[in-house]
């Protein structure tokens, strides 16, 4: 039987106990055993494999030993409850084992759980499972997760009733991250919020989001796109000091800038555009940010990055005048230009 995309998460989360068995596959490999292994503790539940619920089989081995497949399908554990046999890193060619298993099993055996990478519609592995009455397959695509999915791992660290704001954070951070970073991203955020009884907000997603190369630089950058010119010379001396170079500094300005522009150009304004950044910019960062993009407008912001890529340019040249100093000169020139354009 085969699972339509939106249902495989639904199925994995709530597998049928009577199913023979379930095939997992496609090219991403850790959304494939984030699936796989969602899939096994809904299905067994907790502590399968020390009560020897759970039989773990390498697919080369399995070429060597085929009959070890249907034995662990057909063995009777000592312990109560669902059993399962996982099948590892399978291909087409470990079909004719697997049909064979498939063919013998019988309600009360052990499921027969696979994970295999790409395979393509006229794999072997697949048609055996889409065509199996009782057994599934489901095919993992490279997309971020649904809300439902979200809000279900969301639930599993204990966090409900996410306000809107922040589910749209959230959102937007799924789609920015691997679907491992994502899911360890939403367990530091319940361990964050445990013994809060404030609803989560941006500015608790920023708290436990990845930090970027942009959050090191961000006193240099917004005293710029402020206009605080007084600030950026004792600002540049410590991150000189502390091994910043100005082609580093240069290229994360650019960086700042032109995500400024972009916002500043979205159809959706400013604060849609910050959101849509990969990755996207949060809480208090977001707020100051669409401040700054709101005032300077997308005009400036043009000149800006043309001023910025002219330094690029310099830093890289066999020119000999000091380097962070070009750098400082620039960034003062970009700090005072919104304001030579209000007088």
């Amino acid at each position: 039987m085969k699972l339509a995309p939106r249902d495989v998460a639904v199925y994995v989360r709530q597998p049928d106990p009577a199913s023979a068995g379930c095939l997992i596959f496609g090219d991403d490999a850790m959304r494939v055993a984030l699936r796989r292994q969602e899939l096994l503790k809904s299905l067994l539940g907790d502590g399968a494999e020390e009560e020897m619920r759970l039989t773990r089989l390498a697919a080369a081995d399995l070429r060597g030993d085929p009959a070890a497949l249907l034995d662990a399908v057909k063995a009777v554990g000592f312990f109560p409850g669902p059993r399962a046999v996982f099948v590892e890193g399978a291909t087409d060619g470990l079909a004719p084992v697997l049909a064979t298993a498939l063919a013998e099993w019988r309600p009360g055996d052990a499921q027969i759980i696979v994970a295999a990478g790409k395979l393509t519609a006229a794999s072997a592995l697949r048609k055996l499972f889409e065509g199996h009455k009782s057994a599934r397959a489901c095919a993992i695509y490279d997309e971020p997760p649904g809300r439902a999915e979200i809000e279900a791992l969301l639930a599993e660290a204990g966090l409900r009733d996410i306000p809107r704001d922040a589910m749209g954070d959230l959102e937007a951070l799924s789609r920015a991250l691997p679907p491992g970073d994502f899911r360890q991203t939403i367990e530091k955020l319940g361990l964050y919020k445990r013994g809060d009884t404030t609803p989560v907000g941006p500015a608790d997603i920023a708290a436990v989001a990845p930090l970027t190369l942009e959050a090191a630089l961000d006193d240099a950058l917004n005293a710029t796109a402020e206009a605080a010119e007084g600030s950026i010379g004792p600002i540049l001396a410590r991150l000189s000091g502390q091994g910043v170079t100005p082609v580093s500094l240069c290229i994360a300005a650019t960086r700042h800038f032109r995500a400024l522009h972009a916002a500043a150009c979205h159809p959706g304004g400013p604060a849609a555009g910050l959101q849509a950044q990969r990755p996207p910019v949060f809480g208090p960062r977001r707020d100051r940010m669409l401040k700054q993009a709101q005032g300077w407008g997308r005009d400036k912001l043009e000149t800006a990055l043309s001023l910025l890529v002219e330094t690029d340019l310099t830093l890289r040249s066999a020119q000999s005048a000091p380097q962070m100093a070009l750098m400082e000169r620039t960034l003062i020139r970009l700090a005072m230009m919104p304001a030579r354009g209000r007088r």
